[in-house]
């Protein structure tokens, strides 16, 4: 029987702080151009909460995390975020709000230690499957419509079964007329019996307002389900 199966995005997010620093050092130390600004935002469906995590870096994306001194400061949606820290990632800024309160547009506010304010307004929209799947499916052409998803958006889709031999399914698919299309073709490398199933959605685009130095921008939302096949 195969291991423990780690999801998507969990994988995801050990991958992005694998390929970080996560020493950490003071923004008063820093030239404030030369301070990279690392957004990132995330959720799942059936979680509690929505999660936005922001840190601020000396030397680019992946470089050493910073404290901010005063007057430096961030803000989500007006309130200011204090500064954390773990061995793994170094210090970051966190705001967390039940997703059922997330979506729709937020505004990330942040003054650096000349007291110059950039300011980013994102929007979160969580997406789910309409109609839902059923908890048993057959060896046909599969479509899976969603909601909450625009035309031309990429969705990774994975499917795994109970099997060492079998091949996983993990590609990239591009939402067209609100479906995704997984082909009998391409179930037949699965076994019969239980499947786990995830769809994740991400973005990534350059901040509006940045330092020279720069920074991104990116979300991530996924939604999971326990077939048969």
């Amino acid at each position: 029987m195969r291991a423990t199966i780690i999801p998507f995005l969990a994988l995801l997010l050990l991958a992005g702080a694998s390929c970080t620093s996560s020493e950490i050092g003071n923004s008063k130390d820093v030239n404030p151009d030369a301070v990279f600004f690392d957004y990132k935002i995330w959720s799942e469906e059936g979680k509690k909460d929505a999660v936005v995590k922001l840190q601020y870096r000396m030397g680019g994306p992946d470089g050493t995390t910073l404290v901010l001194n005063e007057p430096s400061k961030v803000f989500v949606d007006g309130k200011e975020l204090p500064v954390d820290s773990t061995k793994f990632e170094g210090a970051y800024y966190e705001f967390v709000q039940p997703l059922a309160q997330f979506a729709g547009k937020h505004t990330i506010r942040f003054i650096d230690l000349n007291g110059k304010e950039f300011k980013e307004e994102f929007e979160f929209r969580p997406f789910s499957l309409d109609p839902d799947i059923s908890d048993t499916i057959s060896r046909s052409d599969l479509v899976f419509s969603f909601k909450g998803l625009e035309d031309g958006q990429p969705v990774q889709v994975w499917m795994s079964d109970t099997l060492y031999s079998s091949n996983d399914i993990n590609q990239v698919d591009t939402v067209r007329q609100g479906k995704i299309m997984l082909s009998s073709a391409r179930l037949s490398d699965l076994a019969p019996g239980p499947v786990h199933l995830l769809f994740t959605w991400e973005s990534e685009k350059v901040l509006n307002e940045t330092s020279r130095e720069g920074g991104l921008l990116r979300k991530t939302y996924s939604l999971r389900r326990e077939i048969e096949l």
